[in-house]
């Protein structure tokens, strides 16, 4: 009996194990060598061999190259970056830099908002600052039309031009047989330079200026292109699933 037990407990824990390692897969590094893994862009994107930001002024500058993609919106190319990749369950990771007072995002599945912003310095940072979860927006509320939103748990962002770095563990939402949902997308987990800002962050639809206003098992990866300068580079994403 105690064999039986001890030969049943290996099995479980063999299963388990492998089990975990199947939800791990098709890890994978966008290369920036050229624009090949995203839709078509707009000019406001460029790849860049290096990128600077000052942190006092408006003043930047990038050499042409490879390795960053850029962001420089001028009316009327304001377009936003989309991946050819659709992804479900993800785990993504990537830098940035942003200019000073500069604004953008990264959008899960095209439809969900983890803020991209120059919040250097901000005290009580609020859903739109660094590393919070954009508010969803309904023209037919009143009086707010805006509602949800989550403020990271602390300021973790550096000055405008600094490289910094997020993380984020991001789970789909879940259909039943009919297409239905039953369960709303999550942020399992969010960290920006290493301290986490969001964990465990159920999001009921897509947050404002939203590529999509359905929800989907799966969507592109999203990076917003039309509020300020933004640079990024070392995109790397491992599927869930």
């Amino acid at each position: 009996m105690k064999f039986t037990f001890i030969g049943l407990f290996c099995i479980v824990l063999f299963y388990s194990l492998e089990s975990a390692a199947q939800k791990r897969t098709g890890s994978h590094t966008i290369s920036l060598n050229c624009l090949s893994e995203f839709d078509p862009t707009t000019s406001n994107w460029k790849l860049a061999k290096s990128v600077s930001f000052s942190p006092t002024s408006d003043e930047k500058s990038f050499e042409p190259g490879m390795g960053i993609v850029l962001a420089l919106p001028v009316k009327p190319d304001t377009g936003h970056l989309f991946t050819k990749m659709q992804h479900g369950d993800l785990e993504l990771e990537f830098d940035f830099a942003v200019a000073k007072q500069s604004n953008s995002g990264v959008y899960l599945q095209g439809r969900y908002e983890v803020q991209i912003f120059d919040s250097w310095g901000v005290k009580t940072p609020a859903f739109y600052d660094c590393g919070g979860i954009y508010q969803r927006w309904d023209e037919s509320r009143s009086p707010k039309k805006g509602f949800e939103g989550f403020a990271p748990k602390q300021n973790a962002c550096k000055e405008p031009g600094a490289w910094q770095h997020f993380k984020i563990t991001f789970q789909s939402p879940r259909f039943d047989k009919s297409g239905k949902k039953i369960t709303n997308a999550k942020f399992i987990k969010v960290l920006l330079n290493d301290v986490v800002v969001q964990e465990n962050v159920e999001v009921t639809g897509p947050t404002r200026s939203a590529a999509f206003e359905d929800e989907r098992p799966l969507g592109p990866l999203m990076f917003q292109g039309d509020h300020g300068p933004v640079a990024i580079r070392n995109i790397r994403y491992t599927m869930l699933e």
